[in-house]
């Protein structure tokens, strides 16, 4: 027995002995408490919890869906209008963006969320013909999505080679796109050079 007390001291005054027991114990003490599990009701009040987060995150995410709506089709129509004028210096001919729906000719009082094209037109009507050569579509966007032209622009927009926009009556086509989704709104603005730029945030 003294040899076996004696054997136990050692063993007791040793300190890889003493961080061993302790790591046993914390591992015991943790194993008991997640051997208890959950209750009901802290399960209830996790789920609780987690129903209102979502809730007051649910306005935040569709403000951001739109905003990204908005800023995607401003972006899509001033990159359009910018690619007509380059287009009608370039080529030394009128190029025209009109209002369409089959994505092959252009429609009238349709609003521009259907989708528009880009054409030359070498007849110099602001319309399509199945010869005038097709340089850009752009596609439907948002069914929440509306984006309207003032009367000048309304169904069609178009550069000349000195980079203005004119009607084909030859009239200066100075103009404003708005687009509108669910409040809040962007405008597109053409100036009487042609030159296109983007409004600040708005309300529709």
């Amino acid at each position: 027995m003294e040899r076996g007390d004696e054997v136990s001291r050692r063993i007791g005054d040793c300190p890889e002995y003493e961080t061993v027991r302790r790591s046993l114990h914390r591992y015991s003490h943790r194993h008991t408490a997640l051997s208890r599990g959950f209750s009901l009701v802290e399960i209830m009040l996790v789920i609780a919890i987690t129903a209102v987060l979502a809730a007051s995150a649910a306005p935040s995410l569709a403000a951001l869906a739109r905003e990204s709506r908005l800023t995607t089709s401003a972006n899509d129509l001033l990159g359009t209008l910018y690619f007509a004028r380059s287009e009608a210096v370039k080529r030394s001919r009128r190029v025209s963006i009109c209002t369409t729906i089959s994505l092959s000719e252009c429609a009238r009082s349709i609003g521009w969320q259907h989708g528009w094209l880009v054409f030359e037109d070498l007849d110099d009507d602001g319309e399509r013909d199945v010869i005038e050569p097709i340089l850009l579509l752009s596609e439907p966007r948002d069914p929440s999505l509306v984006i309207v032209g003032s009367t000048p622009v309304r169904d069609y927009i178009s550069y000349v080679p000195t980079g203005e926009t004119r009607a084909f009556t030859g009239a200066l086509q100075m103009g404003v796109l708005t687009l509108c989704d669910q409040g809040a709104a962007r405008q597109v603005i053409i100036s009487a050079t042609g030159r296109p730029r983007i409004s600040g945030k708005l309300a529709c």
